[in-house]
């Protein structure tokens, strides 16, 4: 499950992304696959509160802090953050300008030129970085970026966070292939809180429960 920490104090998110509009529900194609998703969370939207923006930074980088504090260490230490393009980039850059961890990113290829990819910033081989993403569905571009930062610049990764996890098996995916997810909020908490302020209705809430459940049964299967 979720890193469970704090999770009710982080419920400000899920009010915040409701006010911006992020939330949405219908008929949603999500991640890499043909999943049809009665909710969508478009994290993306938070660059138009700059103030969520700045806590969703503090909040992560006083997370981390607590894993890394505890007695038996739940996060390991790091020296550069890397945002997941493109989703995790403001994200990282919040965190980085709260926490004053150096920023890098994966820089995408440039199909007009031929371009390859590169990582973008200032960085030694052997360091150890933290992944930030905005939402975790299956865990395809954590690996990918990760692999990357591997095999073409030498970095380790560990430990993920992610402001969202959706909750359908990203997180056991993860873990298999030796990464951390560090979660600040359920996609089921977000629903909970949702449900009881009487911002959604049964209908939506039952729907989208009943869809996390099952995508989650399936990808354990």
């Amino acid at each position: 499950m979720p890193q469970p920490l704090r999770q009710t104090g982080n419920l400000w998110l899920a009010k915040a992304l409701w006010d911006l509009g992020a939330v949405q529900f219908g008929d949603f194609t999500v991640g890499r696959t043909t999943s049809h998703s009665p909710v969508y969370v478009n994290l993306r939207l938070l660059i138009s509160n700059p103030r969520a923006l700045q806590r969703a930074g503090r909040m992560i980088h006083e997370e981390v802090q607590t894993l890394q504090r505890m007695r038996h260490a739940r996060a390991q230490p790091f020296q550069r953050v890397s945002g997941i393009p493109f989703g995790g980039l403001h994200l990282a850059l919040s965190y980085s300008l709260a926490s004053k961890v150096p920023l890098i990113y994966v820089h995408p290829a440039k199909e007009r030129n031929g371009a390859r990819a590169f990582v973008e910033g200032k960085y030694v081989r052997g360091e150890a970085v933290l992944l930030v993403d905005d939402l975790i569905t299956s865990g395809g571009n954590v690996i990918e970026t990760a692999t990357f930062l591997k095999t073409e610049a030498g970095l380790r990764t560990k430990d993920v966070v992610v402001l969202l996890d959706r909750q359908e098996g990203g997180e056991q995916r993860l873990r298999r292939h030796g990464y951390n997810l560090i979660s600040i909020l359920g996609l089921e908490t977000m629903l909970n809180y949702l449900m009881a302020s009487g911002r959604i209705d049964e209908h939506w809430y039952r729907k989208s429960i009943d869809y996390i459940q099952s995508r989650r049964a399936e990808r354990a299967g």
